[in-house]
């Protein structure tokens, strides 16, 4: 087997633990996902998991990185109509990662760090683009709604928000995001 492929079997490897990772931290929560439970899903060795990435703690926080998003910027409505569009996104798809995140905050101090943190980044960069009168307070209670939209459906699987299309959501939160990012 030459460099190459094992390169490319270690690194499809390392994606499969990843994946089942922040799959089992996004349903149960760091506090009942395993080691073990990790190595079993994606078909590998306990001892390799550890290999990897070395232990729950340091594989957890590689589990619950996410892609950095642009930062919204322009007029009010130009804001709320990026953060209508991720909100879009992220009930569309599953963002598994996050979720990990968020199910595993109330349990797990790193995972509240790492939850307020990006909060405070979202907020900042919302706030920036947010003028006038409680600028700050209105980013984060936009973050709070948006992020609460979201576990409702993916986490808490709300009957109603689990079932709606993520359009009629939209459309819903649309007036009170876009009177948010006004003055």
């Amino acid at each position: 087997m030459n460099e190459t492929t094992r390169d490319r079997q270690r690194i499809e490897t390392q994606q499969r633990i990843l994946t089942e990772a922040r799959r089992l931290f996004a349903e149960t929560g760091y506090d009942r996902t395993t080691i073990r439970a990790v190595a079993a899903a994606a078909q590998v060795d306990p001892g390799l998991v550890m290999h990897y990435f070395g232990n729950k703690q340091l594989l957890f926080a590689r589990a619950a990185e996410t892609e950095s998003r642009p930062i919204v910027e322009g007029t009010p409505d130009q804001v709320a109509e990026q953060l209508l569009e991720r909100l879009r996104e992220s009930l569309i798809e599953e963002p598994v990662a996050s979720l990990a995140v968020l199910r595993s905050m109330l349990t797990h101090p790193e995972a509240a760090d790492e939850v307020r943190g990006n909060a405070h980044v979202r907020g900042s960069n919302i706030s920036k683009a947010i003028h006038g009168t409680d600028g700050e307070l209105r980013a984060d209670v936009l973050s709070a709604v948006l992020i609460g939209v979201v576990l409702g459906r993916h986490l808490l699987k709300l009957d109603h928000l689990a079932e709606a299309d993520p359009d009629k959501i939209v459309e819903l939160l649309g007036p009170a995001v876009h009177s948010l990012t006004k003055e």
